[in-house]
């Protein structure tokens, strides 16, 4: 998310001047603690609504817990759907606050509507999504207001990845599966060459879609050679049916393009600096933070002997990264790691 230098970054830093109250009433006592972002404030939210969100703020979600007598600390930023900018830049600058405050303890998540992370979920008895939000400054997505969009699902059974693509039939192929989202509507297209991992994942998407809005959203399925008014409403969007790829022309299912990477996050020049290094785990060293994409999440990991403005930044950057990516799903789990708190999922990802 790259705010840096922003009306909204200053605002944000201009209300956080004074310290923030919410971090000071935070015990060491196992549990969970909740806020929402309420016009660049931190408030508290109430216990007895744990696990009830609106699809229009963002939340911060504080895990405290023990291991082997040490408390330790996970801390989650959500954002919903129909979230302003103004309330996830907040989010996720007020986390980094709340890290400083806590040591650099936490492990930082950041969750995004319908792509929760299990240590997320597990944090409450009852998950639930309202619609609607907190009043702003700035002005909120209507929630019944969505861009169209054409999603390409390329892949096989547990390697699958989706793209957005141009809403064209020049996009489309023979061997691939396509869903066409226009809000409460979901057309998904499926020829006969498409393959059973990618219509699987292509209906695992829609469930996802469906349970974000509310359980309204209509979904119809058909091929290319479909007649009907939904298959109809399809082409037509895209600008007319005409001859598309064929599967092979659509690439093999097996040479997913998409690769690992690792960033370097650094300020030793005098200046920060984002550059690529080789995808190996010795690319990592104590002095900097490093971005590492495994295209299911990513990873910002801070070194021990990092900077305060490497640690500060890593993470924002690892968000501007995300979102610079034109077919990544913007909705992919970034997680920030401590050097020496690497999990079994981090350290599999070299593999």
């Amino acid at each position: 998310m790259a705010l840096f230098g922003s009306p909204i970054e200053k605002e944000i830093k201009k209300n956080a001047a004074n310290g923030e109250p919410a971090w000071k009433t935070i015990s060491k006592e196992v549990g969970v603690n909740v806020w929402r972002v309420e016009k660049f404030k931190i408030v508290a939210w109430p216990k007895e609504r744990y696990g009830q969100f609106y699809s229009g703020d963002s939340y911060i979600v504080l895990h405290t817990y023990k291991k082997d007598d040490k408390v330790l600390y996970n801390v989650h930023f959500w954002l919903g759907e129909h979230t302003t900018l103004d309330e996830a830049g907040t989010a996720a600058y007020k986390t980094v606050e709340l890290d400083d405050y806590l040591s650099g303890l936490p492990v930082q998540y950041r969750e995004v509507q319908g792509s929760e992370s299990d240590a997320f979920l597990k944090l409450f008895n009852k998950f639930e999504i309202l619609k609607g939000g907190v009043d702003t400054g700035f002005k909120h997505v209507e929630p019944e207001k969505y861009q169209p969009r054409l999603l390409h699902i390329k892949g096989k059974a547990g390697k699958t990845i989706v793209r957005q693509v141009p809403p064209s039939p020049d996009s489309l192929n023979h061997g691939d599966v396509f869903i066409l989202d226009v809000g409460l509507k979901l057309y998904q297209f499926q020829p006969a060459g498409s393959g059973a991992g990618e219509r699987s994942a292509a209906a695992q998407l829609a469930r996802a879609i469906d349970d974000q809005r509310g359980s309204k959203v209509e979904t119809h399925v058909f091929g290319y050679d479909d007649k009907d008014a939904h298959a109809d409403f399809f082409w037509q969007f895209l600008g007319g049916k005409k001859a598309i790829k064929s599967a092979a022309e659509g690439g093999d299912d097996t040479k997913i393009t998409e690769k690992k990477r690792v960033l370097k996050v650094s300020d030793a020049s005098g200046t920060l600096k984002v550059e690529e290094v080789p995808f190996a785990r010795k690319s990592l060293n104590t002095n900097d933070v490093f971005i590492v994409d495994v295209l299911h999440s990513i990873f910002c990991w801070i070194g021990t002997g990092a900077s305060v403005a490497e640690r500060r930044n890593g993470f924002s950057l690892a968000q501007s990264f995300l979102n610079e990516q034109p077919h990544r799903n913007k909705a992919t789990p970034i997680v920030r790691i401590l050097q020496g708190g690497e999990n079994e999922e981090f350290e599999a990802s070299f593999n």
